[in-house]
């Protein structure tokens, strides 16, 4: 048994307005194949070519363990050279992950081999962010916390990426007070007998190559596998539904708060009753 997911769509390239009236309106991923080969990022970019402009730089590290209540909020597991980490990532294996990571504010040469590109949505330029991964290194299963429209170019490699809408969240054993799933759910290979709510889920599965950009519409949940090793670039622009930006607000200036309170009230048993709460309500749910 399988998770139920369909292909995203592929298009070579995409005008604006077909962009704007065949995706964004309906809120439809789409994988787009050849739209930044005139980006000097599609020939330069590449792990040794971080290594080179970036190698000194000491960035954090994150892998997949449980949440601890005791962890700060992006509060990475471990620090690194670029240039050993990834020569790590070119040497064997590897959980650690990087996320978030400012181009603009870390390496700013590097705006010099990318553009904006125009899909008819006002992105946010203050905010690209780079996303390093080694081999089968993965993501839990989570949405952005401001619900944004993202665009995720990738580059070198091969990376796998599931999405659900939010119309989904009655089966994917979402977390209270979070943006995560249960951490324990293996979304390449769930046990379906351990989460049959899954079974329900509708879902949308591509694999993305070098130079190729993923649309993830506003609030969808994503998990991304590394096939290999490699890194990819987010640019994003604000939700436009205005429940969604509504659900943004409240994420950033209420939720977020609230949990980051009970973790120091509670601790581990904050987390634990939460963990518990993903079962309960979705099985109720489910049922």
């Amino acid at each position: 048994m399988k998770l139920n997911l369909q292909d995203i769509p592929r298009v070579a390239t995409i005008s604006k307005a077909d962009f704007l009236e065949q995706y964004f309106k309906p809120q439809k991923p789409v994988v787009i194949e050849r739209f930044i080969e005139d980006w000097p990022a599609y020939d330069k970019w590449s792990l040794d070519y971080i290594k080179e402009v970036a190698g000194d730089k000491e960035v954090p590290l994150y892998d997949d363990r449980p949440v601890d209540y005791k962890d700060g909020f992006n509060e990475p597991h471990a620090t690194m050279k670029m240039s050993e980490y990834v020569d790590l990532l070119k040497t064997k294996p590897t959980k650690y992950r990087i996320f978030l990571w400012n181009v603009l504010k870390e390496i700013p040469q590097l705006q010099k081999d990318y553009s904006f590109p125009d899909f008819g949505l006002k992105l946010m330029k203050s905010l690209p962010m780079l996303f390093f991964g080694g081999k089968n290194s993965h993501t839990f299963m989570h949405y952005d916390i401001d619900l944004a429209n993202i665009f995720h170019f990738h580059f070198e490699g091969k990376k796998r990426c599931i999405l659900f809408d939010q119309n989904q969240n009655d089966y994917l054993y979402k977390i209270p007070h979070s943006l995560i799933t249960r951490e324990d759910i293996d979304f390449s290979n769930p046990d379906f007998e351990k989460w049959p709510a899954l079974i329900k889920a509708k879902g949308w599965i591509c694999e993305l190559n070098h130079g190729e950009v993923l649309y993830m519409p506003e609030g969808y949940w994503h998990y991304m596998k590394y096939l290999t090793p490699g890194f990819s670039m987010s640019l994003r622009a604000i939700a436009r539904r205005p429940k969604n930006l509504g659900k943004a607000f409240y994420n950033l200036l209420i939720m977020r708060n609230f949990d980051g309170l009970m973790r120091r009230f509670k601790g581990q048993k904050w987390i634990d009753w939460k963990n518990q709460q993903a079962i309960t309500r979705t099985h109720k749910s489910f049922e």
